[in-house]
C-alpha cells in the first residue's frame, strides 16, 4: 500500500461537529443456529450468505485461514458468526466475513477470489506445525474420514431478526450500528451502505470521484470509511432545503438514504446532474479547499453555501465571490457553524444567512 493511500483518511480532516443521539424503540428475535461447515459453503453457493457492500476486502492471510481451518480438524471452539436476517430472509454478515470465505473457500478448492487475470491460489494448508497430518493438504487431499468431520463440523451463527416497528424507516441501521462487532467498527456511511443497499450507493461512490470535489476536500485520496461519501450525501439531503431536516444530522442523512436507495428519485437525478457543475463552479470561484475557515473541513458551512450555490446555479450575482468572503467573516455564521451545528433552529437560520447574503 502506498504512502499515499495510508494517510487518506488524515487528509479529509472534518470539523468535529454536535449532534444528538437517536433513540429507537425496536423488538429483535436473537436466536442460534447451528450450521454445517458445509451447509455454510452450500448456504454460500446459493447467495444465502451475503456480505454487505462496505469496500471492506477479505483481508486473512493464507496461514490465519489455515489455522481456522485446523482449529475445526481439531474439534477447537471457534467463535460464532452473526447473521442479521433481512426481509427477504438473506443472512447479512455482520461479524464472521473472514472466518465464513476461509470456509468456503477450502471447500472450493482455491484460497482467496480470483484475479482480474482469471488466476486463483490452490488452497493448502500453510502455517501448521510440520507435525500436523493436515499440512500443506488441500481439501481434496484429506482422507475420507477427515473430509467428512470437516463437512459436519457445526459453526454457531447468532441470528438477528427485526420483529418491530414493521416498516420503520431506519431502525435497521440502529441494529447494525449496536451489533456490529468487528475489530474495526464500522463507520456512519459503511453502515448506510449496508442497510440501504441499492443503486444509489454506486451513484455517490461516482459523484465522489469527481475530480473538482476532490480539490474542494483538500484530498487526493478518497475516505478509507467514506466520510467523503457521507459528505456527498449531506449536501445531496441539503438540496432539497431544511424544511424537513430534523436532529440529529445522522438520522437526517439515514432517511435521505432509504427514501432514495433506488437512485431513480426527482432528487437523485437533479443533483447527480448538477453536481459536477457546482464542484467546478466552486473551485473555479472560489478556490481550492473553500470550506476550511479554520483549518478543517466545516460541514455546517459547507451544507449551507452549497446547497445555496446548486441551487442557484445560472442565477448566481456577479459579485459572488465578494458576498462569500463577507459571508465566512459574519459573526452569526460563525456562531452557527461553531456551536449546535446540528440544532433544528441553528441548521435552518444558517440556511437562510447564506441565502440573504449570498443572493440579496
Amino acid at each position: 500500500m502506498s504512502e499515499d493511500n495510508n494517510n487518506q483518511e488524515e487528509e479529509l480532516n472534518l470539523e468535529e461537529q454536535e449532534d444528538g443521539e437517536v433513540y429507537v424503540t425496536f423488538d429483535i428475535a436473537t436466536y442460534p443456529s447451528d450450521y454445517t461447515l458445509y451447509g455454510i459453503y452450500q448456504m454460500w453457493e446459493e447467495k444465502d450468505i451475503e456480505i454487505p457492500d462496505f469496500q471492506r476486502e477479505f483481508v486473512w492471510n493464507i496461514k490465519q485461514a489455515s489455522l481456522l481451518i485446523e482449529s475445526f480438524l481439531l474439534g477447537l471452539p471457534v467463535p460464532p458468526v452473526f447473521f442479521y436476517i433481512d426481509d427477504v430472509n438473506t443472512n447479512l454478515v455482520i461479524d464472521g466475513q473472514q472466518r465464513i470465505l476461509s470456509t468456503v473457500f477450502f471447500f472450493s478448492g482455491y484460497f482467496g477470489f480470483e484475479t482480474k487475470r482469471g488466476r486463483r491460489q490452490v488452497f493448502r494448508l500453510q502455517g501448521l506445525n510440520d507435525k500436523s497430518p493436515y499440512a500443506n493438504k488441500t481439501y481434496e487431499e484429506l482422507g475420507d474420514t477427515e473430509q467428512k468431520k470437516l463437512r459436519n463440523t457445526v459453526l454457531r451463527a447468532i441470528n438477528i431478526r427485526q420483529l418491530s416497528p414493521t416498516g420503520e424507516s431506519t431502525s435497521m441501521y440502529h441494529i447494525f450500528e449496536r451489533l456490529n462487532t468487528g475489530g474495526t467498527p464500522l463507520k456512519s456511511q459503511e453502515i448506510r451502505n449496508v442497510v440501504f443497499r441499492g443503486e444509489l450507493v454506486q451513484i455517490l461512490r461516482k459523484l465522489n470521484e469527481d475530480e473538482n470535489w476532490m480539490k474542494i476536500l483538500g484530498t487526493k485520496n478518497p475516505s478509507k470509511h467514506q466520510r467523503d461519501v457521507e459528505l456527498v450525501l449531506r449536501n445531496m439531503a441539503f438540496y432539497q432545503g431544511v424544511s424537513n431536516y430534523e436532529k440529529p444530522m445522522k438520522e437526517f442523512l439515514n432517511k435521505t438514504m432509504k427514501a432514495n436507495r433506488r437512485g431513480d428519485t426527482k432528487l437523485v437525478k437533479e443533483f447527480s446532474e448538477k453536481w459536477p457543475k457546482a464542484t467546478k463552479f466552486i473551485i473555479e470561484t472560489f478556490g481550492e479547499k473553500p470550506f476550511h475557515p479554520r483549518g478543517r473541513i466545516s460541514t455546517s458551512a459547507m451544507d449551507s453555501i452549497f446547497s445555496v450555490i446548486t441551487n442557484n446555479l445560472g442565477k448566481l450575482p456577479m459579485d459572488i465571490k465578494e458576498r462569500y468572503d463577507k459571508l465566512l467573516v459574519d459573526d452569526d455564521f460563525v456562531r452557527l457553524t461553531t456551536l449546535g451545528t446540528s440544532d433544528e433552529a441553528n441548521v435552518k437560520e444558517r440556511y437562510e444567512l447564506t441565502r440573504k447574503i449570498l443572493l440579496k
